[in-house]
């Protein structure tokens, strides 16, 4: 016995070359993606119903970008396949058991009729347009690459991902440009900042785990970590996926057209020379970003200015990531003068924001619950909202949980927060394109709301003469 998801990655390789050819055949134009009328054209010859095919898609499409790859494409038809020997297709049937030894290759009818006849219609085309038949050498059984391969037009859309990049280029960026909103509120956006991954920040004083929450997720050191009691990162650091383990520098981070950092670069050398990234292979990172942090200052080391902008910076990534974990340590609940002005940046992203409290394996249970009631009343303060921030509870590093502490029922507890909050990581991937969908709008309207205001300063200054009494 094996779950659907254990089978769909067994594919034989049989299977997959049939895959591959079916792909082939339903991709009509030939860019390497399903879109959802391919998908309805093809998925239709398999006679399922229209809310099984609606469930598969949505199965398939896990991170809702709106079109099928390859490895997507394989999980739909499997999931056809399943559909076909009588299985219910819901959310959870990936983790369900099977009997694969009974289930067939998905059955879909008409296909070789409908590819003699495209591939008929191919050479009749051929035919009209030289006057004489072409003849197309043909390899064995790649029936399906004989359909006519075009390049994909400039106003095609194929993808989420590609309608907000023709979006923007199309009516954003000139109402931007018209209206400076680059040299006000936020740069341009180029290609990178759409096909950049996902991207979770960590924020906190320093020492409560911030590297540690990192490193425990990967299960491994990223290039440049450092873990002490002491404050240890003195920098942002951009923990993402790379070929090799490598840093790299800030200033060339900032001028790499292929990273979304180039807005950086407003804050000066002073920021760039402490920020690096740090690039590694790693199947987690293939789907997330994380965002590392200096410590937030408090005490006496508040009176030290630092030699950028911090909030700022803060702010900024705030706008990019997708996620916003504050960590706290049980024994340093204090919210300095410097953590509210953080916190206060983040305003406007207030749905990003989750709370950790860290290191709870520190203290007993009858502790926590006065240090969780002190820390809720501590961001009541600061956040000014209504509504109650959720608070994961645990011990997020690798060192087993201090039973001496916590006991049974403390271990239970940091067992279901820690899983709920790796629930919340995993659906970061998912939830990508939501979230892309949703900072576009908040930029259109800001850009809107921009250019009425610099479009009314601008009726109210006189043409000729008192420009300096107007202003």
């Amino acid at each position: 016995m094996k779950t659907v998801s254990d089978w769909i990655d067994s594919c034989s390789t049989e299977q997959m070359e049939t895959y591959q050819q079916w792909f082939n055949f339903a991709d009509s134009d030939g860019d390497g993606r399903v879109t959802g009328n391919d998908a309805t054209k093809f998925f239709a010859l398999s006679n399922l119903s229209r809310s099984q095919l609606k469930q598969i898609w949505a199965i398939a499409d896990t991170k809702r970008q709106g079109f099928l790859g390859f490895q997507e494409f394989v999980t739909a038809m499997q999931l056809i396949a399943l559909a076909q020997a009588g299985y219910d297709i819901n959310s959870d049937i990936l983790k369900t058991e099977i009997d694969n030894e009974n289930i067939k290759s998905p059955v879909m009818e008409g296909l070789d009729a409908l590819a003699a006849k495209t591939e008929s219609s191919t050479i009749n085309a051929q035919i009209d347009a030289f006057g004489t038949a072409q003849p197309q050498p043909l390899p064995p059984n790649q029936w399906g690459a004989s359909k006519s391969v075009k390049k994909l037009p400039l106003n095609a859309v194929t993808s989420i991902i590609d309608g907000l990049k023709k979006l923007y280029v199309e009516r954003l960026k000139p109402l931007e440009v018209t209206y400076r909103f680059n040299d006000f509120v936020s740069p341009l956006l180029t290609n990178s900042d759409f096909d950049a991954k996902p991207m979770v920040m960590l924020l906190g004083q320093y020492s409560t785990g911030k590297t540690t929450f990192i490193k425990h997720l990967l299960r491994c050191e990223y290039p440049g970590a450092h873990i002490g009691p002491e404050p240890t990162t003195d920098r942002f650091v951009v923990v993402m996926s790379g070929s090799d383990e490598r840093s790299i520098p800030g200033n060339t981070v900032a001028v790499d057209a292929s990273m979304p950092f180039s807005g950086l670069s407003t804050f000066g050398g002073s920021f760039l020379s402490k920020f690096q990234c740090s690039q590694m292979p790693h199947p987690l990172l293939d789907e997330i970003t994380f965002v590392d942090t200096p410590g937030v200052l408090s005490g006496e080391k508040q009176r030290t200015q630092r030699s950028y902008d911090f909030t700022g910076v803060i702010s900024w990534f705030a706008a990019k990531c997708d996620l916003i974990l504050l960590l706290f340590d049980p024994h340093k609940l204090d919210i300095s003068d410097e953590f509210k002005r953080v916190i206060a940046s983040l305003r406007g992203h207030d749905d990003k924001i989750r709370v950790v409290l860290n290191k709870a394996d520190q203290i007993d249970t009858q502790q926590l619950m006065r240090v969780y009631g002190a820390l809720m009343w501590s961001l009541g303060k600061v956040l000014n909202t209504p509504e109650v921030v959720r608070v994961y509870i645990g011990s997020f590093n690798d060192k087993p949980i201090n039973k001496g502490f916590v006991g049974p029922l403390g271990q239970d507890l940091f067992e279901k927060e820690q899983n709920d909050l790796l629930a919340d990581l995993v659906d970061i991937p998912r939830k990508a394109c939501d979230s892309r969908i949703n900072e576009f709008v908040k930029r259109a309207r800001s850009a809107k709301i921009h250019a009425y205001i610099i479009s009314h300063l601008k009726m109210e200054m006189p043409a000729l003469m008192g420009k300096a009494k107007a202003q």
